[in-house]
């Protein structure tokens, strides 16, 4: 099994965030950080500042050396495909090829009222995501990309300059829905990351993952499965440890730890020392 952090980008001076992506920069057993895109808090105080997804792991990626980065995931309705896509070739140029490109179809009713942005009924965003996908993976890894969706249109598009990784960095695919969105990872994802609710209810969505990829002629080891395993201030590092030892057991190849805010100097040792067995 293989492991990574990730940071809640809400409630959290933006010092102490890059200090938790360099320590586990400097910690090899971590092979990727993440953060996550919204624009509100997801707790606590909703009027606390929550620093922005993209913009956060272009900055992440001048402060680190190693570490991959990815947004856990990103929206597609907040942003045009299109402009996502130049925003993940800037920003695999800026990580010298860093980049995981999380993707999901977006839920936050509250954030799209707020800003005015149309949250399409469940079957229209899925068409959407569908699309914006499609787009994206063409923009990122051909010269010229002509797309007529019902919601993306492309004529002639371009998108310079093109990513480090080639053809395209790796297109991380988010949620657990069984219709449409496992369907579109056994299409589109080299990674699926799921919010399985235990190990046994991840056993049962890797099933329909792989009864997709059997359908599309995919082979389901080309994707990495991944899950977040929330680490808890109050209980700390062993229980979640432990419910990653569950997954690992269960087949994911990749168990992120969602850290809690406020990560003192010395946890992600910590944290390393104690999870290192999963990875033998």
């Amino acid at each position: 099994m293989r492991l990574g952090i990730k940071t809640k980008p809400e409630h959290t001076p933006w010092r102490e965030l890059v200090d938790v992506w360099r320590a586990a920069d400097d910690i090899e057993l971590f092979e990727s950080a993440w953060n996550w895109d919204h624009f509100y808090p997801l707790s606590g105080d909703l009027t606390a500042p929550n620093y922005e997804a993209w913009t956060m792991l272009a900055a992440m990626a001048q402060a680190t050396r190693r570490i991959r980065i990815g947004c856990q995931v990103t929206g597609m309705i907040y942003r045009h495909p299109a402009v996502l896509a130049n925003m993940a070739a800037t920003t695999d140029v800026i990580s010298g090829g860093r980049l995981e490109i999380g993707l999901g179809a977006g839920w936050m009713q509250q954030e799209c009222d707020a800003y005015g942005i149309e949250l399409p009924p469940l079957r229209q965003r899925f068409d959407l995501f569908d699309e914006g996908v499609q787009a994206i993976i063409g923009l990122l890894s051909q010269e010229v990309t002509d797309f007529a969706g019902t919601y993306v249109q492309l004529t002639g598009a371009r998108c310079e300059p093109k990513p480090v990784q080639r053809p395209h960095p790796p297109v991380v695919i988010g949620g657990t829905g069984p219709k449409r969105t496992l369907r579109t990872a056994a299409r589109w994802a080299q990674q699926w990351h799921a919010g399985a609710r235990s190990p046994e209810h991840w056993r049962e969505l890797d099933d329909v993952l792989r009864a997709h990829c059997a359908d599309v002629g995919r082979d389901p080891a080309e994707i990495t499965r991944s899950v977040n395993v929330r680490v808890h201030a109050e209980t700390g590092i062993e229980p979640a440890v432990e419910e990653a030892a569950g997954y690992r057991e269960a087949g994911v190849d990749l168990v992120v730890f969602n850290l809690p805010h406020h990560v003192p100097a010395g946890y992600l040792d910590r944290l390393a020392t104690a999870a290192a067995p999963l990875t033998g």
